[in-house]
């Protein structure tokens, strides 16, 4: 039988095997990334993805051969290190992933590698350090901590400094750090178990509120990015929600989804995060509760990364079959003839930038379908990656990939000259508005749909 070329089947994704005795193997991984490697090479529909693939093509055309063979075993890692998992070859790409015959998985593979390098010890201080988000947030949300540390992210001597010291680009965006916290503000929601409504400190009457009991309760994953650094991305959640006669409950305890771990390669943290984690959220499904995240790539991380890692456990199945892009679950309410459509102001001429990690949840455009419902609104959507994933974006050996990689989307932002412009993933959002030529700033389609509402 012919081996076929390419593939037309729905890409299956495999659990990822990362407890098994080959897993942390060198030689066995060496092996998988030449097969995995010569591949791409043959192929190359990924150059303009991400700087991974350029650097696998441009260290295989400079060889002695002009084939992976001809490239050192030891440069593998530089192909390792540009990738960040967007997940975009993956899914929108190859035509090689499973269940095709050859069982390409390129972001998995590199989890792998970064797993191994990881495990070896061969990550910098500076990586386990940004990747620990809950812990620098906790930290940077504190009195007087906080103030020193917005404040140094925006002094130039010590944007310097820590260009020199740590690796973190003076000229990369750097988020502001609370002092209130989300989850401090709107403690009242914290799920106890009860089925009494708790209302937020936001809450205001709506169109739609007949008095009645909530027909929909939802748990809210405020993630570490909107509890620390723009908790007013929680508080439109919280808005929308109840203006749609949604209860509204934050789990019991709340740490890092994981993500920024995983990308690190770091699977003993991600498993320690999933073991705090999923037992409160798995709580509020038992209570039938729905759970939602504004930031896509944490919502990736419970729908598709932890149940591929952890397969047999049920909770984790459970928690990833009830976990929803907020447009997601207000285009279910839409469908089921729940949303409310009473818009009071119209957005005019939207750029929205597709978030990498919303894509590839397979979920379709739920946020231009919500934003188009609004009247005298028209919505481009931009599906290119905006390069930053939270920390390719940050550090200094990065940061000019990372501004190659955006500059497609603030061509067309810049062509279109909308009214607004954002994106699912606020960090995104953020990065693209740092190499615009504008004042204008990003503002998330939840901020969107609140203007749109008028509350």
């Amino acid at each position: 039988m012919a081996m076929k070329e390419g593939n037309l089947e729905a890409p299956q994704r495999q659990p990822i095997d990362w407890r098994g005795p080959d897993f942390y193997d060198k030689d066995s991984l060496d092996t998988e990334l030449a097969r995995v490697f010569d591949i791409c090479h043959g192929c190359r529909r990924c150059v303009s993805l991400c700087n991974a693939f350029p650097t696998l093509f441009d260290l295989v055309d400079e060889s002695e051969t002009l084939e992976v063979d001809g490239v050192d075993v030891a440069d593998y890692t530089k192909v390792v290190d540009q990738c960040y998992l967007c997940d975009l070859c993956y899914m929108t790409k190859c035509p090689y992933v499973p269940p095709h015959e050859w069982n390409v998985d390129f972001p998995h593979l590199m989890l792998r590698a970064k797993a191994v390098k990881f495990k070896k010890g061969d990550t910098k201080y500076r990586d386990n350090l940004i990747t620990s988000t809950d812990m620098i947030g906790k930290v940077a949300s504190m009195p007087v901590v906080n103030t020193l540390v917005n404040y140094a992210s925006k002094n130039g001597v010590a944007r310097k400094l820590l260009d020199k010291t740590l690796g973190i680009h003076q000229h990369a965006w750097l988020p502001e750090y609370t002092n209130k916290p989300a989850r401090k503000q709107h403690a009242a929601l914290i799920f106890d178990g009860s089925s009494t409504a708790a209302v937020s400190t936001i809450g205001t009457t709506t169109d739609n509120t007949t008095g009645s009991e909530p027909t929909e309760k939802v748990t809210l994953f405020t993630t570490c990015y909107c509890n620390y650094n723009e908790p007013s991305i929680v508080d439109d959640v919280i808005k929308i929600l109840q203006h749609n006669n949604v209860q509204v409950e934050l789990a019991a305890r709340e740490y890092c989804c994981g993500m920024p771990k995983l990308e690190l390669g770091d699977l003993k943290t991600v498993t320690l995060l999933k073991e705090k984690n999923i037992p409160a959220l798995y709580e509020t499904v038992c209570a039938g509760n729905v759970i939602i995240a504004a930031v896509p790539s944490c919502v990736l991380m419970f729908k598709q990364e932890l149940p591929l890692m952890f397969p047999d456990d049920e909770r984790v199945s459970a928690v990833a079959n009830a976990f929803f892009d907020p447009f997601e679950y207000l285009h279910r309410l839409y469908k089921q003839g729940k949303l409310n459509t009473s818009f009071k102001n119209p957005l005019g001429n939207v750029s929205y930038h597709v978030a990498c990690h919303q894509r590839v949840q397979n979920i379709g455009p739920k946020t231009k379908q919500i934003l188009e419902l609004i009247p005298d609104t028209s919505v481009k959507s931009i599906e290119r990656c905006s390069g930053h994933d939270g920390t390719y974006g940050m550090k200094s050996e990065t940061l000019q990939f990372a501004n190659k990689i955006v500059k497609p989307i603030v061509r067309q932002i810049q062509q279109q000259q909308p009214d607004f412009f954002g994106s699912d993933c606020p960090i995104a959002g953020k990065h693209i508005a740092n190499n615009l030529d504008s004042e204008q700033d990003a503002i998330h389609p939840l901020g969107l749909l609140c203007k749109a509402y008028g509350i």
